[in-house]
C-alpha cells in the first residue's frame, strides 16, 4: 500500500538502544495522531504518572500524505506524551507543527518516531536515511544553545561545511543525494529547564507550542531531533493524486483575472499573507503590513498558500499568528519584530506567553507584583514596550531567574506556567473568577481568542478534550460574519445566514437527518447552545479533527474548505477532497465516512486515556468567570456574529454578552456523553461502545482497574 515506509523509529533513551516497529500493526489507524495514541497506550501501562516520568512515551508522527503533493498536507508532523503544561491534571495531549521535518522523516524511511526513557547526559538524536545515532550534545555544545544556534549547529556538522544549494550524500546516508539541510525540531533554554509553558521549535517559525512538549523533551535530556532523508514516498495511485491535484485546482483555485478577498482552499494564496489578513491587528504588519520590497512568502512544504514571510532584514522570519501578536506593548514594531525572535529562540509557547504577560500586567496595575511587593517582581514595569523589558522577562521564565543571571523565585514560579504561579502565590481563586484579568477557561490552558461563550463548539471541544482545540477553519463562520457585519467592514459576506449554514450542514455527514433539523447543528442562539443539536455538532467536529485534520495532518488554517468563491454554488472542498487525496496516496478507496469512523474510534481511545489518567464527570467544568462573567467584546473583533435562528428565521446574531449557565452544561454534558455512548454518570467510555469500535483490549484495562463506565 502507498504513503508508508513501512517502520517506526522506537528509540530509548534509558538504555540508548534503537530499534524499529512495523508500521503495519498500527495502520488501521492510518497516519498522526490515530498511530501516536494506540502506540502509547500500548507502550505506557500505567497512564497516571507523571510528566517527568521515564516511562513517558513521546510519539512523533507523520502520515501517508506526508512529503506528497497534496495541497496543505505535506508537511505537518503531529507529536504526543503526557504533557507539562496542564492543570490540575498534566493529560495526555497533543499538538502538530509545519514546516519541512515530516517530509525528511518520510524520505529518510520512517513513518513516525517513537521515545521511551530519559537520558542521564543531554544527547541529541542524528538520523540521516536508514542510519540512527544517539550523540552527546557535549560533542558540539548544543545543551545551552538557543533554537537558530542549535539548528545552525546540526545543519553545519551533517552537511560538513558543504556550501548552501550543492548537491550532497550525507556521510551515512543509505539513499541518493540532497541540497537540503536536516530538519531540526529541537527546544531552547525554556525546555532545557523545564518550564512547564516550553515548546519545540523547526526551523525559524513553526512551533509545536500547547502541551510542554519542550519540558518533556528537557526532563529526557534530548536536546533535538535531526532528521535528513535521500529517498522518496511511494505513492499508490501517482496518476490518481496528480489528476486530483490538477482537479482541485481547477475546480477551487482563484483566479488571478478575478480575485476576492476571500482565498478560502483555493489553491494558492497571490499575496502570500495570513488569514485572515487584518489590518486592524498589529501582528499583520509581518504580511500585508510590511513593505513588499525585501519580502517573500514561506510555505511548508507541498503548501500553495505562502501564509509567512521571509524578509531581508532577517528579523521576524517565518513567524505568524500568536506569535507576533505577543508583546503588542512594544514602543516600535522593530522591537516587535525582534521579541518575536526572542520568543522562538527561547522555545516558549506563544499564547501561553501573551495571556501571561495580560496577567502580569493587571496585578501590577492592582498593586500586588513588584519589586518588594507581595508578588517580589525584579522586573521593571515601567519600562514595558522596551527590548531591554521583554528581554529580561524572557530570560527569567526561561531560566528560572530574575532574567539578569540570578536565581530568583519569580522565574522560577512563572516556568510552572502562569496557572500554577496563581496558585502558589495564593491568587488563583480569587483570579479564576475574571476573565478579563486571567483568562485561563479549561485545563489551566489559555484562551486563544475564541471564547467558550460565543464558539461554543471550540469551548466544549476543549473541555472534554486536554486543551483548547486551536482550529481555525471550521470558525471562518464567525470571521466572514463578524468582519462582514462589524464596525470595521472587511471581506466579502459569504451570504446569508441560511446560505452559510446549509452549505456547512450539508457536508457534516453523518448527521444526515431531516435538512431543517440538522441545520440547527448550526444555530448559536443562547437557547440552543445546550441542545442535542450542538452535541452533534460537538461530535463531528471532534471525530473529524481526530482523523482528517491530526491522523491524516492536513493544515488546520487552510483545511477543511466549506465556503469557497470560486467553486460553483460557493460549495467548497470540503469532506469531498480529503478522502479523494488521501485514497490516491494509499492506493485504495477511503470513503468520508470512514475517516469519520476513524475519528470516532481515536476520539474514545483517547478519552479512555483520560479516564485512566483519572478523568471524571466532575472534573470536566470550565473556569468560574465562563460562568458568571458575560463574553467581553471580541478580542479581534468588536462583535462576535454567528448564525442563529430568529423567530423562525436564520440570522447572523451578536453573541457577546453571554454566559455559560452551569445547570445547563451540566444537562448538556448528559446530552454529549450519551450521543459518544459514554456513562452519562462518569464520562468514562462502556465495554459496549469501545468493542464496537475494535478498542476491546482498551475496556479490559478500563475494567481491570475499576474504571469501565456502566452500560
Amino acid at each position: 500500500m502507498g504513503g508508508y515506509a513501512g517502520k517506526i523509529l522506537r528509540v530509548n533513551l534509558t538504555t540508548g538502544t534503537i530499534g524499529q516497529i512495523a508500521t503495519s500493526q498500527y495502520e488501521s489507524y492510518v497516519g498522526g495522531h490515530g498511530i501516536g495514541s494506540a502506540i502509547f497506550f500500548d507502550l505506557v501501562p500505567n497512564k497516571a504518572i507523571p510528566y517527568d516520568h521515564p516511562n513517558n512515551v513521546i510519539t512523533v508522527m507523520t502520515s501517508p500524505i506526508s512529503g506528497t503533493l497534496v495541497p496543505c498536507g505535506a508537511g505537518r508532523t503531529e507529536v504526543q506524551c503526557i504533557g507539562a503544561q496542564s492543570y490540575p491534571v498534566e493529560w495526555f495531549t497533543r499538538s502538530n507543527f509545519g514546516g519541512r521535518f515530516s517530509s525528511q522523516l518520510k524520505y529518510a524511511g520512517w513513518d513516525g518516531i517513537v521515545v521511551e526513557g530519559a537520558s542521564s547526559t543531554p544527547a541529541w538524536l542524528d538520523i540521516r536515511d536508514g542510519e540512527v545515532a544517539l550523540r552527546p550534545c557535549a560533542e558540539l555544545n548544543l545543551w545551552g544553545m538557543d533554537t537558530r544556534q542549535c539548528q545552525q549547529t546540526i545543519w553545519n556538522d551533517v552537511a560538513e561545511g558543504e556550501p548552501y544549494g550543492d548537491w550532497k550524500k550525507p556521510t551515512g546516508a543509505s539513499g541518493g543525494q540532497t541540497t537540503q539541510r536536516p530538519a531540526v525540531l529541537t527546544i531552547g533554554p525554556a525546555g532545557e529547564n523545564r518550564c512547564r509553558v516550553a515548546c519545540l521549535i523547526h526551523d525559524a517559525g513553526n512551533a509545536c507550542g500547547q502541551g510542554g512538549f519542550g519540558a518533556v523533551f528537557g526532563v529526557k535530556m534530548l536536546k533535538a531531533i535531526s532528521v535528513i532523508g535521500t529517498g522518496s514516498v511511494n505513492v499508490g495511485d501517482p496518476k490518481g493524486l496528480v489528476e486530483a491535484r490538477l482537479w482541485h485546482r481547477d475546480t477551487y483555485a482563484f483566479d488571478y483575472d478575478n480575485l476576492l478577498s476571500d482565498q478560502g482552499i483555493g489553491d494558492g494564496n497571490p499575496n502570500g499573507m495570513s488569514d485572515p489578513p487584518s489590518p486592524i491587528l498589529r501582528w499583520g504588519s509581518f504580511t500585508g503590513g510590511r513593505p513588499k520590497d525585501g519580502q517573500r512568502p514561506q510555505s511548508c512544504v507541498g503548501c500553495y498558500a505562502g501564509c509567512r514571510a521571509r524578509f531581508k532584514s532577517g528579523v521576524g522570519n517565518e513567524a505568524s499568528c500568536l506569535a507576533t501578536a505577543f508583546y503588542s506593548e512594544a514602543k516600535t514594531l522593530g522591537i516587535q519584530y525582534q521579541v518575536t525572535d526572542l520568543l522562538n529562540l527561547y522555545g516558549l509557547n506563544a499564547i501561553e506567553m501573551t495571556r501571561g504577560l495580560h496577567y502580569l500586567r493587571v496585578l501590577h496595575s492592582m498593586g500586588v507584583l513588584g519589586p518588594g511587593l507581595v508578588i517580589d517582581c525584579p522586573i521593571d514595569f515601567n519600562q514595558i514596550g522596551s527590548l531591554a523589558f521583554a528581554e529580561q522577562l524572557l530570560e527569567a521564565i526561561s531560566t528560572r531567574s530574575d532574567g539578569l543571571g540570578q536565581p530568583h523565585p519569580f522565574g522560577d514560579t512563572l516556568a510552572e506556567g502562569f496557572v500554577r504561579a496563581a496558585v502558589k502565590w495564593g491568587r488563583y481563586d480569587e483570579d479564576v473568577q475574571h476573565g478579563s484579568r486571567f483568562p485561563f477557561p479549561y485545563w489551566g490552558c489559555p484562551e486563544h481568542g475564541y471564547d467558550p461563550r460565543t464558539e461554543v463548539e471550540w469551548g466544549y471541544g476543549s473541555i472534554f478534550g486536554s486543551r483548547d482545540v486551536n482550529e481555525h477553519e471550521f470558525n471562518n463562520i464567525m470571521w466572514n460574519a463578524s468582519l462582514s457585519l462589524g464596525a470595521i467592514p472587511f471581506g466579502n459576506l459569504d451570504g446569508p445566514a441560511e446560505e452559510v449554514v446549509t452549505i456547512y450542514t450539508d457536508k457534516m455527514e453523518p448527521y444526515d437527518g431531516p435538512p431543517e433539523d440538522r441545520k440547527k447543528m448550526l444555530d448559536y442562539g443562547t437557547d440552543n447552545i445546550y441542545s442535542i443539536h450542538i452535541a452533534r455538532l460537538v461530535s463531528w467536529h471532534r471525530h473529524f479533527s481526530r482523523f482528517w485534520k491530526q491522523s491524516m495532518l492536513l493544515c488546520d488554517m487552510r483545511w477543511p474548505d466549506f465556503i469557497n468563491h470560486y467553486a460553483e454554488g460557493k460549495k467548497g472542498s470540503a469532506c469531498v477532497a480529503e478522502p479523494i487525496f488521501l485514497s490516491a496516496v494509499l492506493g485504495r478507496q477511503v470513503t468520508f465516512l470512514e475517516g469519520m469512523a476513524l475519528g470516532k474510534t481515536i476520539w474514545n481511545l483517547d478519552n479512555a486515556i483520560w479516564t485512566l489518567q483519572g478523568r471524571t464527570r466532575e472534573m470536566v467544568r470550565f473556569a468560574d468567570y465562563i460562568y458568571n462573567e458575560d463574553a467581553p467584546f471580541g478580542e479581534w473583533l468588536p462583535n462576535v456574529h454567528l448564525p442563529a435562528l430568529v423567530d423562525g428565521k436564520w440570522e447572523y446574531v451578536d453573541t457577546v454578552g453571554r454566559r455559560l449557565d452551569e445547570e445547563k452544561f451540566e444537562q448538556f454534558k448528559t446530552l454529549y456523553y450519551d450521543l459518544e455512548g459514554w456513562d452519562a454518570k462518569t464520562g468514562w467510555p462502556t465495554r459496549q461502545t469501545l468493542t464496537s469500535l475494535g478498542l476491546g483490549k482498551v475496556a479490559d484495562e478500563l475494567e481491570a482497574v475499576g474504571r469501565l463506565g456502566d452500560e
